[in-house]
């Protein structure tokens, strides 16, 4: 199984209406590609303030195709949603892991 994480930090400005976006129209778009098997949806508590609100997105998937799959067909649209509609307002850095047990 594979582990793709997506850590975001978001702007306190525009939290509230983001989480919102996140919960309704991001993430079910994301489950949405039929790749992803389970997604969880993190925040980070111990933080020292930087002007946002840090989260971690975990979806998991099947197989390292599954993710090529997700990077080459789902990937660019799903991600420039995001940073045309919060421009300046986040910042975020991918991880991908291989679940070993």
């Amino acid at each position: 199984m594979i582990l793709y994480s997506i850590t975001v930090n978001i702007d306190h400005q525009v939290h509230d209406e983001w989480l919102h976006w996140m919960r309704t129209k991001h993430v079910p778009e994301m489950m949405a590609t039929g790749l992803f098997v389970e997604n969880k949806m993190l925040r980070l508590l111990n933080e020292f303030d930087n002007g946002g609100i840090t989260y971690s997105f975990q979806y998991y998937l099947k197989s390292m195709e599954d993710y090529i799959r997700y990077e080459n067909d789902h990937a660019p649209q799903l991600q420039m949603a995001h940073a045309k509609r919060y421009d300046g307002k986040f910042v975020t850095f991918q991880t991908l892991l291989e679940v070993v047990d």
